[in-house]
């Protein structure tokens, strides 16, 4: 391959690398806490359950009817849940979100490290169903810049470990589930450092086949 070829490829290669898949990662662990008083509470208490005493950590490939039960084949109750889905947006816009839970002593959900729901005034459960918001967390409107995010959803539950839901809506359109396809993340603009080793290379590269060539003159 010709060296202006290759150093073409290899700067395009650095800066407009693949787009990786969303990540979806659930944590439970033992824990007999009941109703918090705030946001941060709900998350210091689920933190510190999963990590003292975990039943268990998956990456999903959708966040579907999701249990403590069907994934780590683990107790339904005094269940600790931690949901860290980390996503990016090839531009800004304007997302909601909504997760359809069961959490028998409450919950609350973050953004970016922001507190945007909670609710520790009743026993949440969905049953499979968005009507029945009582057991739904809703996040309406969230102006989003281009780039990765996190949300983050905490929940304490004491009894039955019923299936969950994530989902997400973009701009107004429908309501779908998160899954590791859908807002994936985006690939990081290399620093300028980055750009110095690989145009340093491509030198040394360039080097060598001018050395070669002569060599063949020779």
């Amino acid at each position: 391959m010709p060296i202006t070829r290759l150093a073409a490829f290899a700067v395009a290669a650095a800066t407009f690398a693949s787009a990786d898949a969303a990540v979806i990662t659930i944590q439970t662990g033992y824990s007999s806490a009941g109703v918090q008083v705030s946001a941060a509470a709900y998350r210091d208490v689920v933190d510190a359950a999963v990590a003292a005493s975990p039943y268990g950590s998956a990456v999903l490939t959708s966040y579907d009817i999701v249990s403590n039960q069907s994934l780590f084949g683990a107790s339904p109750a005094n269940i600790a849940f931690k949901s860290t889905i980390n996503f990016g947006l090839q531009a800004a816009g304007s997302y909601a979100f909504r997760a359809g839970v069961d959490f028998g002593n409450g919950g609350a959900v973050f953004l970016d490290g922001q507190a945007v729901a909670l609710n520790n005034s009743n026993d949440m459960w969905w049953a499979h169903d968005y009507v029945n918001t009582g057991g739904v967390f809703t996040i309406n409107s969230q102006a989003l810049s281009a780039g990765n995010h996190t949300l983050t959803v905490y929940g304490l539950e004491n009894c039955c470990d019923g299936g969950q839901q994530v989902q997400f809506s973009a701009n107004g359109a429908a309501f779908q589930n998160f899954s590791a396809n859908t807002l994936q993340l985006t690939a990081a603009v290399p620093e300028p450092e980055t750009y110095a080793m690989l145009l340093g290379g491509l030198g040394v590269v360039a080097g060598a086949a001018r050395r070669r060539r002569h060599g063949k003159r020779a």
